[in-house]
């Protein structure tokens, strides 16, 4: 099986910082595009941003020029550092990977259990 394990999240005042890890562990072969999604209360799952396994990025447009996502191949991690944060950023994070694992020929994917982020003053 596959774990992803996020860390991270926290209370930050607005104008604020946070960087969310996520970590893969388990039988893995290879990943391919790992993510961000995010759910506040009484809206549905959405979003935030992916990157590929050779490093192309994608955006939801609010969070463009604030937030970064990055990954580390070597350790099975990808990063979502989160600058000037606003109170409508304030969600639980979810971590999101396609993994293919050892002995499989399809790429499945995968969830981890949420990291909440509240953004107040």
């Amino acid at each position: 099986q596959v774990q992803l394990v996020e860390s991270g999240g926290g209370l930050v005042q607005p104008g604020g910082s946070l960087r969310l890890s996520c970590a893969a562990s388990g039988s893995i072969f290879s990943i391919g595009v790992m993510g961000w999604y995010r759910q506040a209360p009484g809206k549905q799952r959405e979003l935030v941003a992916t990157i590929t396994s050779s490093g192309s990025t994608n955006y939801t447009d609010s969070v463009k020029g604030r937030f970064t996502i990055s990954r580390d191949n070597a350790k099975n991690t990808v990063y979502l550092q989160m600058n000037s944060l606003k109170p409508e950023d304030t969600a639980v994070y979810y971590c999101n990977a396609y993994v293919r694992r050892v002995g499989k020929q399809r790429f499945d994917g995968y969830w981890g259990q949420g990291t909440q982020v509240t953004v107040s003053s």
